[in-house]
C-alpha cells in the first residue's frame, strides 16, 4: 500500500507540473502578437470607406483630425484630391444632426448639403445645425504637403514643376525623401531645377559646414525669392568666416543677375510702348509727311478704332477668342472712312493754311469725343483679352514677357512692314511718294493728287484705328483715349524725320525704351518732360529730325 500511495503521489506531482507548464504557455499566447492566422484574419476586414474617414474629422482634437487627413490622402480614389481642397476651402460641412461630414454651401441662410463621395443631393439644414470643418495653420500646411504628394507624382511636368516650386523652403522630411524620389527617377530639367533648389535651400540647416558649403555653391546666382531670402539669414546667424564669405558671394551674384534681368524688363515695356507710339505715329507721318497737314484730329481716329473693337465683341459675345481677328479690318474700315470725310469736308478747303487746319482738326477731335459720350456713355468700356494673348511667358521668377505686349510688338511690326510694302510696291504707293516730292510734277504726269490726299489721308487714319485696336489690349476705352496719345505721336513724327516711315520706327523705339529707362531714377511725369526738352534741343540743331524726307515736304 505504500508502494501504490508513492505512485499516487508521483501521478500528481506529474499533473500539477503539467498543469502549470500549460498555464504559462496559455499567458503566454495570450501576450503574444498574433500569428499569421490571426493576421490573415485581420486582413480580411474591410478597409474602412471614405465617408468613415471623413466622419473621423467631427473631433475636436486637431491630432485627431490629421490622422484622418492623412488616412484620407493614402485612399486610392480620384475623390481625395477634390476633398482635400474642399477642406481647404471649408467646404466640408460637420453636419450635426447626424453628426457626419458633408459637402455643402450656403444659401439663404441654409446650407445645401451633397454627398463628399458621389455628390449626390442630401437636402438642407438650419444655418445652426452645420457648420464648416475648423483646421489650424498645422493642418493646413499637411494638407498642401499632402496635395504636393500627389502633383509629384502627376504625370504632367507643369503640375510636377509646380508641386517642386511649391516645396522650396519646406524642411519637412517627408517633403525632402518625396522630393530625393522623385529626382532619382525626373527627367525634365525644368522640375530637377525646382527639386535641386528646395533640396538645396533644406540643406543650409544641415550640421556639415562642407554640405552646407555645397548648398551655397549651388545655389549662387538662384533667382527664385526664398534662396535670396534663405541665403541673407543665414549670412545672419553663422559664425564661420568661410560661410560668411561664401554667403555674401552668392548673394551678390543673385543681386547682379537681377539687376540685369530687371533691366532687361525695362527694355521690354519700352519695346512694348515704342510699338503703340509706332502704331499711333505712323499714320500721322504718312498723312503729314504727303500732305503738310497737322491732323488734332488723329488721336479720336484711334479712339474710334477702340470703340470698334469693342463693338465687335458686344456683337459676338460668344468669341472672344476670335472677335478680335474680326476687330482689326473693322476697326481700319470705320477710322479710314471716318479720316476720307474728314478730308473731303474739311481739310480740302485748307490746304496751305496749316494754322486753320490746326484748329479745324482740333475741334473735329472734339465733336468725335461728344459723339462718342452720346452714343457709349462717358463711362470707360472694357474689352476682354482672348485667353491666347493673356498670361505670360515666364523666363524665370523675376524676367516674364506678357504675352498681349509681346503680341503687340510683333502686330506693330507686321503692319510697319505691310504699310512699307504697299508704299514701295504698289500703284498707289508709287503716286503717294510722286506727290509728297513734288506735287506740280506729279499733276503733270496725269496723278489726281486730289483723289491721292483723300487716300492717303483714309489710309492713315485706318492705320490709327488699328492702332485702337491694339490699345485696346493695354487699357480701358473711353472717350479721352486718344488725347493721351497724340502729342507723343507728334514728338515722334518729328524726331524721326516728317513722312519718313524708318524715321518714325526709329524714333517710336527710341522714345520709349527711353521714357521706360528715365522713369525709374525720374517718374513718369519727369522724364516725359526731360524726353520733351531733349526732342527740342534735338530739333534745333536738325530741323528735319534723324531721317530727312526729300521733296515737297522737306521744302517746306
Amino acid at each position: 500500500m505504500g508502494y501504490s500511495f508513492s505512485r499516487i503521489l508521483a501521478a500528481m506531482l506529474i499533473a500539477l507540473l503539467a498543469s502549470t507548464s500549460w498555464a504559462e504557455e496559455s499567458l503566454q499566447d495570450m501576450t503574444a502578437p498574433p500569428q499569421e492566422s490571426e493576421q490573415a484574419d485581420a486582413a480580411g476586414i474591410a478597409p474602412p470607406t471614405i465617408q468613415t474617414i471623413l466622419d473621423r474629422l467631427t473631433s475636436r482634437s486637431f491630432d485627431e483630425k490629421e490622422a484622418a487627413i492623412r488616412q484620407l490622402a493614402g485612399q486610392d480614389s480620384p475623390r481625395v484630391i477634390p476633398l482635400l481642397n474642399a477642406l481647404m476651402e471649408r467646404e466640408l460641412i460637420h453636419n450635426r444632426k447626424d453628426d457626419t461630414i458633408t459637402l455643402g454651401s450656403k444659401s439663404d441662410g441654409q446650407w445645401q448639403l451633397l454627398d463628399p463621395v458621389t455628390l449626390e443631393p442630401l437636402g438642407q439644414v438650419e444655418s445652426r445645425a452645420a457648420r464648416p470643418v475648423v483646421i489650424n495653420n498645422r493642418l493646413r500646411t499637411v494638407i498642401n504637403n499632402q496635395l504636393a504628394l500627389f502633383a509629384l507624382n502627376s504625370e504632367r511636368t507643369e503640375e510636377r514643376a509646380r508641386a517642386a516650386e511649391q516645396l522650396i523652403g519646406n524642411n519637412d522630411p517627408e517633403m525632402l525623401a518625396a522630393l530625393k524620389a522623385l529626382r532619382e527617377t525626373e527627367d525634365s530639367p525644368r522640375v530637377l531645377e525646382q527639386i535641386d533648389t528646395a533640396l538645396n535651400i533644406a540643406a543650409l540647416n544641415s550640421d556639415d559646414l562642407t554640405h552646407r558649403l555645397n548648398a551655397i555653391q549651388a545655389l549662387s546666382g538662384n533667382l527664385h525669392p526664398e534662396t535670396k531670402n534663405t541665403l541673407n539669414q543665414r549670412l545672419h546667424a553663422t559664425d564661420s568666416d568661410t560661410e560668411k564669405q561664401a554667403l555674401e558671394k552668392a548673394i551678390a551674384r543673385i543681386e547682379a543677375r537681377i539687376e540685369t534681368f530687371q533691366t532687361a524688363d525695362t527694355l521690354f515695356f519700352g519695346l512694348s510702348m515704342g510699338s503703340v507710339l509706332l502704331l499711333a505715329a505712323i499714320g500721322l507721318a504718312i498723312t503729314f509727311g504727303v500732305m503738310g497737314v497737322i491732323n488734332m484730329a488723329h488721336g479720336e481716329l484711334i479712339m474710334l478704332g477702340a470703340y470698334t473693337t469693342f463693338v465687335v465683341q458686344q456683337a459676338l459675345p460668344n468669341s472672344h477668342e476670335w472677335s478680335l481677328l474680326i476687330a482689326i479690318p473693322a476697326a481700319f474700315l470705320v477710322s479710314a472712312i471716318i479720316g476720307i470725310l474728314i478730308e473731303r469736308f474739311v481739310i480740302r478747303f485748307l490746304y496751305g493754311r496749316p494754322l486753320e487746319t490746326l484748329l479745324a482738326t482740333f475741334g473735329v477731335s472734339l465733336i468725335l469725343q461728344q459723339a462718342v459720350r452720346v452714343i457709349f456713355s462717358p463711362l470707360n468700356r472694357t474689352v476682354v483679352t482672348p485667353d491666347w494673348m493673356s498670361g505670360a511667358l515666364q523666363i524665370n521668377p523675376v524676367f516674364s514677357l506678357t504675352y498681349n505686349r509681346l503680341y503687340i510688338i510683333f502686330f506693330a511690326l507686321a503692319v510697319f512692314l505691310a504699310l512699307l510694302t504697299l508704299l514701295k510696291k504698289t500703284r498707289l504707293g508709287l503716286q503717294v511718294r510722286a506727290v509728297s516730292q513734288n506735287r506740280t510734277t506729279a499733276r503733270a504726269l496725269g496723278i489726281r493728287s486730289e483723289r491721292v490726299n483723300a487716300l492717303t489721308f483714309g489710309l492713315g487714319s485706318g492705320i490709327a484705328g488699328v492702332a485702337g485696336v491694339a490699345l485696346a489690349q493695354l487699357t480701358n476705352v473711353g472717350p479721352n483715349l486718344g488725347q493721351s496719345y497724340i502729342i507723343d505721336s507728334f514728338m515722334v513724327v518729328v524726331f524721326g524725320g516728317v513722312g519718313n516711315l524708318w524715321g518714325t520706327l526709329t524714333a517710336a523705339f527710341g522714345l520709349g525704351i527711353a521714357n521706360k529707362l528715365l522713369e525709374p531714377m525720374a517718374g513718369a511725369v519727369l522724364a516725359k518732360i526731360i524726353v520733351l526738352i531733349f526732342i527740342i534741343l534735338f530739333i534745333q540743331r536738325k530741323p528735319r529730325g534723324l531721317f530727312p524726307q526729300r521733296g515737297r515736304a522737306a521744302e517746306e
